[in-house]
């Protein structure tokens, strides 16, 4: 191994090391003193209660981990936006799970907790997962509510969705183990089953407080709408649970008697690890966004024995394509080749960068997998099309339109990693988060944005010098390199994949090495929903 293979394990395990740090700090919550309040009341944190219902000995996944975080300051911060969404399995079912956190601001919600509940539904619809909601929530957050409450893709939208997913015959599953209030009343008695815990759980469109303002009437809490009430007197309530614990051992046994569910065939044989060594990813990947690398080396290290049988090779060399299996699962891998490479013609193209020939043949693989339902694997390390004139005479605008038609209107399940760049149009014909994939994740090297910090730095400081010339302003060599370090710290900021994570564009940051689990978790997620339409390009020219 050389040195500069060294330098990027150092690199790469480094940035790992935040990653980890941040997730440690978000597992918090509220914070210790705020954990520790919540388990003197005799109830379990939002984490416990998750982890006590899923199955310990299988994997899980969580989404949106680090949703908010750095958002909400002035409003004392919204830590994993205030609730934790996972995907597991209950007594053996994969299921997704949705639990308050009621240490953040007594689970009220911000506009981040919308969103993240929004969409860990879209998962659940899209794939047809069982759905369970551990409800601990003090409604939405006042201060914010212009922005949680009205829109389309707003608070309201919950409700529709819990309604839609009914319809499909989606299980949705609710324990009311704290507040739930006002609006959020109808989250639990929207689905299937409701269960609610004796003496802290308690549902009503108004607390004791607001219906004496309202109508006079003296009331406490519990005798409005406790365990009790609910559970003997409305009827609103399926379940009355005497404490946590036996709610959650509840759900376990709802869940133990859903039936099978229809299979969508996705091609799965006996899974078998790669054969090179994976954590050399840490070393192949450069520390520089910049340097070239060869992504076919992270292919073989991600897929079952190491195996990629490559389509149409020696053609359109920026982007790879081709077949494999990830833990046994079989799957379409479209990926961007980072390493400069020679055309037949003897031409070089670079490496990062979609060419006319490269989109011509993700276009035609795509529809490939499509035909055979062969679910698709993007890895993003994109800068974008090429540009100039021998690239616009080309056609480069028509082949990327068909390629981003192709990925539009592909009915087999997407899945997206971004490992380096994602930039510009690069983006979105790579499946981003825009183009529907079922799960998309960045590792802690990437980087999303219209173009690079460099780039972007450039174009915005010709604006900022014209502006101040306009004032009469003189600019020297040392305010014009003051001003340029200036934005390209604000614009790098924004290009950090924890500010996409924490705006919930992509699911998550990961470990390169768990790669296989989330890819491979995802495609039997997305087996329980059968392809409902066909692969049509609609008018394509071809």
């Amino acid at each position: 191994m050389d040195i500069n293979f060294n330098k990027n394990e150092d690199h790469n395990k480094l940035l790992l090391s935040e990653l980890r740090r941040r997730l440690v700090n978000v597992k918090l919550g509220g914070g210790t003193k705020r954990l520790e309040k919540q388990r003197s009341e005799g109830k379990m944190t939002a984490r416990e209660r998750i982890d006590y219902l899923l199955d310990s000995d299988k994997d899980v996944i969580e989404i949106a981990a680090l949703a908010g975080e750095g958002m909400y300051e002035e409003h004392g911060g919204c830590p994993s936006g205030g609730v934790v969404v996972k995907i597991g399995y209950i007594q053996g079912k994969q299921c997704i799970v949705v639990a308050n956190d009621a240490t953040v601001k007594a689970g009220a919600w911000f506009p981040i907790t919308g969103k993240k509940n929004l969409r860990a539904q879209e998962i659940a619809i899209e794939n047809r997962l069982p759905i369970i909601y551990l409800v601990d929530s003090a409604g939405v957050y006042l201060p914010m509510q212009d922005e949680i409450f009205p829109d389309k893709e707003h608070f309201g939208r919950i409700f529709r969705n819990n309604a839609v997913m009914s319809s499909m015959g989606i299980t949705q599953i609710a324990a009311v183990m704290g507040s739930c209030v006002a609006g959020g009343a109808y989250l639990p008695i929207m689905s299937d089953e409701a269960l609610i815990v004796d003496k802290t759980g308690s549902i009503f469109l108004a607390g004791s407080y607001l219906v004496k303002a309202a109508i006079g009437e003296q009331i406490d809490n519990e005798t409005l709408g406790g365990a009790t009430t609910h559970c003997e007197i409305s009827g609103v309530t399926d379940y009355k649970a005497k404490d946590d614990q036996h709610a959650l051992n509840t759900i376990k046994n709802i869940v133990d008697k859903i039936g099978d569910f229809d299979k969508t065939g996705y091609s799965r044989i006996k899974a078998r690890k790669p054969v090179e060594k994976t954590d050399d990813i840490y070393g192949i990947l450069p520390a520089s966004r910049a340097d070239q690398y060869d992504m076919l080396a992270i292919i073989e290290r991600l897929v079952d024995g190491s195996e990629f049988e490559q389509y149409k090779e020696g053609y359109g060399k920026t982007i790879l394509t081709g077949y494999a299996r990830i833990d046994g699962w079989a799957v379409g891998i479209v990926a961007n080749q980072r390493k400069v490479v020679k055309t037949t013609k003897g031409e070089m193209q670079f490496g990062g960068v979609i060419y006319s020939d490269s989109a011509d043949k993700a276009t035609r693989f795509i529809a490939n997998c499509n035909q055979k339902k062969i679910p698709l694997v993007f890895l993003q390390d994109v800068t974008g099309f090429m540009v100039g004139s021998k690239s616009e005479h080309g056609g480069i605008i028509k082949d990327g339109a068909k390629m981003v038609n192709a990925v539009s209107n592909s009915v087999v399940p997407k899945f997206t990693v971004v490992i380096g760049n994602s930039y510009g149009a690069g983006n979105y014909a790579m499946c981003g988060k825009a183009y529907d994939p079922r799960l998309i994740v960045a590792w802690p090297s990437a980087n999303l944005a219209v173009m690079s910090g460099n780039s972007a730095a450039k174009v915005l400081l010709q604006i900022e010098k014209s502006s101040l010339k306009k004032k009469g302003e003189t600019i020297t060599d040392e305010k014009e390199k003051e001003l340029f370090d200036k934005i390209k710290e604000r614009y790098d900021q924004q290009i950090s994949p924890y500010y996409a994570a924490s705006r919930i564009w992509t699911d998550a940051i990961i470990d390169p090495l768990e790669t296989r689990k989330w890819i491979s978790m995802g495609i039997e997620a997305a087996n329980h929903a059968p392809i409902e339409k066909d692969f049509n390009l609609g008018v394509l020219q071809v």
